[in-house]
């Protein structure tokens, strides 16, 4: 099945039609920056050109970076404070011309996907005991639990405390980029983070997304957890891939396209 997957972060936009039976685009992605200030209407000025651009007609997947409920947002750390509250399911399908949409935890879509098709394969089989935890190393940080293959929705784990504040606001990749930190000082950060994950959840695998794990050599054989860390394979491709199979999966049945903005 064919889904166009949408994963909303805090400085681009992307998108891109995936072959949800394999986990890879069928087109090219396209990136957008992300508007500033990132209010509801701006962002969604960006969904309807992202869908305009691929002609879209079917179901459309949205990775969101905040905890999503039944279509609803209920924080939005990295964007405008206007999101909480609202329905961002009628926001999106009216974005999209009357499309079906689902919406989703960005990090918690990122993880969908490489426990389908990337790191977290071998550990998301059906009948095989183990937690893996997906993070997210970018803007913020953001966190993925699957027990046994499933997903625990919307943990949110980069918001726990460390030194005094949220975790992501002392180890995200966007502060190694802005405080200019050296490699193992970063990696030093990350791997108290880590540690505090391991020590309350005890996971069999741990795999590190975001753009930097293109750059895992760089920090991962300098972190010090007992639990395996791998980095995605799918790399900036999860969140719109994990998108995708939330579109396909439970995307209600095509509707009628309306008219578009």
């Amino acid at each position: 099945m064919k889904v166009l997957g949408i994963d909303i972060g805090g400085t681009g936009i992307k998108g891109a039609v995936v072959d949800t039976s394999r986990g890879v685009f069928k087109t090219d992605r396209l990136r957008i920056l992300t508007p500033h200030p990132a209010t509801p209407d701006a962002v969604a000025d960006v969904v309807d050109r992202i869908v305009r651009h691929f002609d879209w007609e079917g179901p459309v997947g949205f990775a969101f970076p905040g905890v999503v409920k039944h279509g609803t947002i209920h924080t939005a750390a990295n964007l405008d404070a206007t999101w909480v509250g609202l329905d961002g399911g009628a926001l999106f399908s009216a974005a999209a011309g009357g499309l079906p949409v689902t919406v989703l935890n960005d990090a918690d879509a990122a993880g969908r996907a490489e426990m389908a098709f990337g790191a977290g394969k071998e550990h998301g089989k059906p009948g095989r005991s183990s937690v893996v935890v997906m993070v997210t190393l970018g803007t913020g940080i953001g966190t993925a639990v699957f027990t046994n293959g499933q997903l625990v929705p919307n943990t949110e784990l980069g918001h726990l405390e460390l030194h005094g504040g949220d975790a992501e606001r002392y180890a995200a990749e966007s502060v190694r980029e802005t405080q200019g930190l050296r490699w193992e000082e970063w990696a030093a950060r990350v791997d108290e983070y880590l540690r505090i994950l391991e020590n309350l959840l005890w996971p069999d695998l741990i795999v590190i997304g975001g753009g930097v794990s293109k750059q895992a050599d760089q920090f991962l054989p300098l972190l010090t957890t007992r639990t395996p860390v791998v980095p995605a394979r799918l790399r900036n491709r999860a969140g719109i891939i994990g998108a995708a199979l939330a579109g396909a999966t439970m995307a209600p049945p095509k509707q009628k396209r309306l008219r578009k903005r």
